[in-house]
């Protein structure tokens, strides 16, 4: 029977290593290591595209655009991950070999809002909030599907209110029209009614309770009862309806972003700085999405950037971030994963610690 992964080597792979417990939780069916003998085929063009390969130990024969190179496990190359599709045609077993393979969506998804909820938080705490609750809340499983934009909205919907002990906030067979945040206090669930009632959970600072109502559209399916005075944060049912909807972003071509760049537009790379140094643009500002907050003030206002990562998700986030601070700027429609092997390699030609953003807007080379 396969193993799930050790967590010291858990803690290498680029960009698994940024996710919470509580992320990883979500796609723990996929931490085992998968065998390969020598000779098997891992992926090639028949394989349905859709996943993410770590190599764990042994060695692969990587085909790619540029030829064929062995991928060794152990190498700081093998702790990225490999994208079966036009930039990885073929990898082959050379020895016994172990590999995670992992939902690619998946993965990105629970990446692009671990990084954005980060400086969601750094925000809030630099303002001088208590965000303990917050952080239990955007663990929650509903959380995952929210785009991080929208929490920010969502956080000027939410109505405060203090409660006694003893109040029933929801009765199990009513309809639902809002959900609730926990910020302070306890509460007990239970289902049934009357003399067949029966104490389920308790729920604790940053617990959402009501939603599956408002998802479903049916009526309540337990009663919350607060067993502790609290402060409670009540959203209305249209308002957790919004938070459900992607924001329109504008997005660019690799054509129009090109365009852009000549007439004195920046690239951002807003992926982890390892992930920079296996190969960014020309030019290209590090800007790793959950630090852009704090790094945002050496960007000049009046200069247009042009901002990309793996799908495009963590670009609209950041995108999003800038324009709040009064920048101008685009996501690269598709992100890197929507370009062809040809214009990959041409946009990624560089490789290094690149470029950092100064005072006043300069551009220096690291390394």
């Amino acid at each position: 029977m396969n193993k799930l992964l050790p967590p010291d080597l858990l803690h290498r792979l680029i960009p698994l290593n940024t996710l919470s417990p509580r992320y990883l939780q979500e796609i723990r069916h996929q931490l085992v290591p998968r065998a390969l003998a020598a000779g098997e085929v891992l992926c090639d063009k028949q394989t349905p595209s859709g996943l993410s390969y770590f190599l764990l130990s042994g060695v692969l024969s990587l085909q790619t655009p540029e030829g064929e190179r062995r991928l060794v496990a152990g190498s700081s190359e093998s702790w990225h991950m490999l994208v079966s599709g036009a930039r990885l045609s073929r990898a082959c077993a050379l020895d016994d070999v172990s590999v995670l393979c992992i939902d690619s969506e998946q993965l990105d998804r629970l990446v692009s809002w671990q990084h954005a909820n980060a400086d969601l938080l750094l925000e809030l705490a630099t303002a001088g909030e208590l965000t303990d609750w917050l952080e239990t809340l955007l663990e929650n499983p509903l959380f995952a599907k929210v785009p991080p934009a929208n929490i920010r909205d969502m956080l000027g919907r939410l109505e405060a209110i203090d409660m006694p002990a003893g109040q029933v906030l929801l009765r199990e067979g009513e309809a639902g029209d809002c959900c609730y945040f926990l910020k302070s206090g306890r509460a007990e669930v239970m289902i049934g009614l009357g003399s067949a009632g029966q104490v389920v959970a308790e729920l604790e600072v940053g617990a959402c309770f009501g939603e599956e109502a408002l998802l479903t559209d049916g009526p309540r399916n337990a009663t919350v009862t607060l067993i502790e005075d609290a402060c409670v944060l009540k959203l209305a049912r249209e308002n957790f309806v919004s938070l459900l909807k992607a924001p329109v972003v504008d997005e660019l071509s690799l054509e129009q972003a090109n365009a852009l760049i000549e007439q004195g537009a920046q690239w951002l790379d807003v992926r982890l700085l390892e992930e920079y140094e296996q190969g960014h643009a020309p030019q290209a500002l590090t800007m790793p999405l959950h630090l852009l907050r704090l790094k945002a003030r050496l960007l000049k206002q009046d200069r247009l950037y042009v901002c990309y990562c793996d799908s495009g998700k963590r670009s609209a986030s950041a995108v999003f971030l800038l324009t709040q601070l009064g920048f101008s700027a685009y996501p690269l429609q598709g992100g890197l994963d929507g370009l062809s092997a040809e214009d990959y390699a041409t946009l990624l030609c560089e490789r290094g610690h690149g470029y950092l953003a100064r005072s006043g807007g300069r551009t220096e080379r690291s390394g």
